[in-house]
């Protein structure tokens, strides 16, 4: 799955009963191995390298 800048992401938590992150894609640093720059809901920014099936993406910039 490709992901573009302005889309809207979910990671879920590590942690056993813990809330998993929503943010939103200001940068894709790479393709392979992806590398994001994410701008969570709280203000922070982190750069992330999720694994398979632990992102979902939920909504699409409106970019082809």
């Amino acid at each position: 799955m490709t992901v573009h800048i302005g889309d809207r992401v979910r990671v879920e938590s590590e942690r056993a009963g813990q809330a998993g992150r929503v943010g939103t894609v200001k940068e894709v640093l790479s393709e392979e191995p992806r590398r994001l720059r994410v701008e969570w809901e709280d203000g922070h920014t982190s750069v992330i390298a999720p694994d398979a099936g632990a992102m979902q993406v939920e909504s699409g910039s409106t970019k082809p």
